[in-house]
């Protein structure tokens, strides 16, 4: 009996042992094959950017293959599966890669057929176009959520049933044939504007970032921005909001730039005093200006340089001071809290030195300076980013040989470097391919709503309906904007929140005579509060999970401090601040007086929301600074003057007369 049971443990043994054997090949197969893709779509990419352009529907077919086949690999159908061990969810997601090849491949291997038959489709077009659509749903789900996947669906559902719907949102209706195709088959939906973008200029930038963030990049703009700011009171707050302006203006990614910024800042912001939840809203807060501030500013300025038929230098220069006014206001804010609470800088030896920083990483800032000059030589953004990243991977694989050849004093061979920056690379080309998938995904699933908004109508439809409600009052419609982005903000990533908003609200803004340039990036704007605005702010909420503080707390705090995200494009609406417009005439000092009065209103807002300034503000002293930020916000030169008569009397209390403890009035103190 004892041998019988020794026995049957044995053998219990050996298959336990035999299934962890291959499991453990099947995860080291399913590594592979993810490296391979990711590298094989990211030298894709590099290749269409830089050497020879593909047929639109070819290069993005062939993106979102890939991406899809990525999507599927990494990312368990449900949260609960694990990915490291054989299962049937695992068996069929390599299905799903095998139809998402192969759906992919049909486009492209039947290319000139399917041109010819437009409206007269094969069985084989349908069924193909319904599995890449369902592909793609499932897709969304498991990388963004249900929310943007039930949006999806329902778009598909109203474009099915129009004729049930209310008299306002009425149509024809159309067939799941009609829908289907059009999705699949054209560059009408799926592989339309959006997913066309994410496969030329977005990929390549997000690829730069990681090219950049995986050679040392990012940490160099880490510390630079604490060597700059540190010693100041607030000092790593400060450095916070610089080096996350630094960060955003590589990847564009206000998460990303939590994540990758936050676990350096929001530390050393409670080493010096700031309270857990001012340290994680503080990062969140300036995190979303990355998506604001030039050269990649995300995603959405390349769409908007496509929906407005710009050249993207012009995006980046109408979006510069807008960006820097943004930055420029989460500053004051955390000047003001380190104030009030006596935060008191770093002391100067324990910062990096400028220099020694710069010294050790210059060769980071020359890619940023080549992308710069190539951007304002009117090279496309495709070929500007192709030149960023092989200049990347030059300079990096130059200053690393140079300090493996001071350094090395022969312990390693010119072989074992080789083969250690031939890693360094791939890895980088793999994590670049990895950091688009989300991108990739929510422009995919962003195109199947655009197509039936397009199929429809219904983006007509909505831009009555917001001239309706809002009465023809820009300020009212834009506030109606703000509060719809804030709604799809919750279940859509930044990037398709402006695909959707840009689509339905766009329009609405330009009949009541916005340029159209000011509208897209009043709506662009506005696409990022959901970062930061309760109670879904996906920033937020990453800050407070790496301060260890309330998520609300802190997406309270963030709210506060990211009041330039809302007041800001309201301003664009009225004045010239984009130094641009369609309906009125600029001078140059007209553009100069707007950045200047915006400017000193956001300064005043601040003091007002903050109720300090030198120190904590009088009930009339609030006052002023309330009435000095209206004045110096509202379309009027007299108002102006009154608002800036506000601010200097204000200003002047502030400075000459202080409040003692032993009295609720203002002692003179001269």
């Amino acid at each position: 009996m004892v041998d019988q049971v020794t026995f049957v443990k044995d053998k219990d043994s050996v298959r336990n042992s035999g299934l962890a054997d291959a499991n453990q090949t099947l995860m080291k197969i399913t590594a592979w094959v993810i490296m391979a893709i990711a590298v094989t779509l990211s030298l894709y990419q590099l290749y269409t950017a830089g050497v020879a352009a593909l047929t639109a529907l070819v290069q993005r077919s062939i993106h979102l293959g890939a991406i899809l086949s990525l999507t599927f690999l990494l990312k368990p159908a449900f949260s609960k599966l694990r990915k490291d061990k054989f299962s049937f969810a695992l068996f069929l997601d390599w299905i799903l890669v095998a139809l998402s090849i192969y759906c992919t491949f049909y486009i492209c291997n039947n290319l000139t057929a399917i041109f010819e038959r437009q409206g007269d489709w094969l069985f084989q077009d349908k069924i193909v176009s319904i599995i890449g659509t369902l592909l793609v749903l499932e897709a969304c789900r498991r990388v963004i959520g249900f929310i943007m996947t039930a949006i999806c669906a329902m778009s598909i559902v109203y474009a099915m049933f129009g004729t049930y719907m209310p008299e306002l949102i009425i149509h024809k209706g159309y067939s799941i044939e009609r829908i289907a195709t059009t999705l699949w088959l054209t560059t009408e939906g799926i592989f339309g504007l959006p997913i066309g973008v994410a496969a030329t200029f977005v990929f390549v930038f997000v690829l730069f970032g990681a090219i950049l963030e995986t050679t040392g990049g990012g940490a160099f703009f880490i510390d630079l921005a604490y060597a700059l700011t540190g010693r100041f009171s607030g000092g790593p707050a400060k450095a916070a909001v610089v080096a996350s302006g630094f960060m955003g203006s590589i990847s564009g990614s206000a998460i990303g730039n939590v994540v990758a910024t936050g676990s350096f800042t929001i530390p050393m912001m409670k080493k010096v005093g700031y309270r857990s939840h001012v340290a994680g809203a503080i990062e969140a807060a300036a995190s979303t200006g990355g998506q604001l501030m030039p050269p990649i500013m995300g995603a959405g300025a390349f769409l908007m340089a496509e929906f407005t038929n710009t050249s993207y230098l012009t995006i980046i220069k109408v979006a510069l001071v807008p960006a820097i006014m943004y930055y420029l206001t989460v500053l004051i804010f955390v000047h003001y809290e380190a104030e009030k609470f006596g935060l008191k800088g770093q002391p100067k030896e324990s910062l990096p030195r400028v220099m020694t920083v710069i010294k050790n990483g210059l060769h980071f800032i020359i890619p940023v300076l080549i992308l710069i000059y190539v951007l304002v030589s009117n090279y496309s953004p495709m070929m500007a980013g192709f030149i960023a990243v092989v200049s990347t991977l030059f300079i990096s694989i130059i200053a690393n040989f140079i300090r493996w050849a001071l350094n090395n004093k022969n312990k390693t061979s010119l072989i074992g470097f080789g083969v250690s920056e031939f890693k360094l690379i791939i890895k980088a080309l793999e994590n670049g391919a990895k950091n688009a998938v989300m991108v990739s995904v929510a422009c995919a699933a962003a195109g199947i709503i655009v197509g039936m908004i397009s199929l429809t109508g219904m983006g007509l439809k909505f831009s009555s309906l917001v001239l309706d409600l809002s009465y023809g009052i820009k300020a009212l419609a834009i506030l109606l904007i703000g509060a719809a982005s804030l709604v799809l903000g919750m279940g859509l990533p930044v990037t398709a929140s402006y695909i959707v908003l840009a689509t339905l609200a766009g329009p609405a803004l330009m009949d009541m005579g916005v340029p159209i340039m000011v509208a897209h990036m009043i709506v662009f704007w506005y696409s990022q509060d959901a970062n930061v605005t309760p109670p879904v702010s996906l920033a937020s909420f990453a800050g407070a999970a790496i301060a260890k503080a309330n998520p609300m707390k802190t997406a309270f705090t963030s709210w506060k401090l990211a009041k330039g995200l809302y007041i800001i494009p309201i301003v664009m609406a009225y004045r010239p601040l984009l130094g641009m417009g369609d309906n009125y005439e600029l001078l140059h000092w007209e553009v100069m007086l707007t950045m200047i009065t915006t400017t000193l209103g956001l300064v005043a807002f601040a003091s007002a929301i903050e109720r300090y300034f030198l120190r904590k503000a009088t009930l009339f002293e609030t006052l002023l600074f309330w009435l000095a930020a209206i004045g110096l916000f509202w379309p009027e030169y007299w108002a102006d003057v009154a608002g800036l008569i506000a601010l200097i009397i204000a200003c002047a209390l502030q400075k000459f007369y202080s409040i003692t403890p032993t009295t609720t009035g203002m002692t003179n103190d001269k």
